[in-house]
């Protein structure tokens, strides 16, 4: 077998970048990451835990757990902020535009990133795993924004 044949596809090739991304996730209940790729250049990544300098999740505990609150139910009371929403605020933090670019994520977005997803001018979603939240995909495709989900055997 030539090294070539070993060669992953881009798809693989960043969403195996998010899914080493993830591994950084502070979140009690679900590791999450998230990559914004534009040309085949990363532009920047994200993982879902605590804002910077705040305590995280693992470190003093999870109220949505404690209260055995549903995947993709009340946001609000995660102290989190989640993988999609941190790539899209670090790029605006270092003032890359990702404008065009494709996100590509270990879960699909929930209906509150969908809508940063769609303000921040993304074009296409590569994701692994669903999501318990079915108005975000109707908000991403009602909005033009391609979702494929990923084959890890390409």
């Amino acid at each position: 077998m030539t090294a070539k044949s070993n060669r992953p596809s881009w798809e693989t090739y960043f969403m195996d970048i998010a899914m080493l991304v993830a591994k950084r996730s502070t979140c009690k209940r679900r590791a999450v990451g998230a990559v914004l790729v534009k040309d085949k250049r990363l532009l920047a990544t994200g993982y879902n835990g605590a804002p910077s300098h705040l305590k995280h999740c693992l470190d003093i505990g999870c109220l949505r757990e404690e209260l055995k609150v549903p995947s993709g139910e009340k946001h609000e009371l995660c102290r989190g902020i989640h993988a999609e929403q941190n790539a899209i605020v670090q790029a605006a933090f270092h003032g890359v535009s990702i404008k065009g670019a494709t996100l590509f994520c270990t879960n699909l977005p929930c209906s509150i990133c969908a809508k940063m997803i769609i303000n921040a001018g993304i074009d296409k979603i590569y994701f692994n795993e669903g999501y318990a939240d079915s108005m975000s995909k109707e908000m991403l495709k009602e909005a033009g924004i391609e979702i494929l989900k990923h084959d890890n055997s390409i």
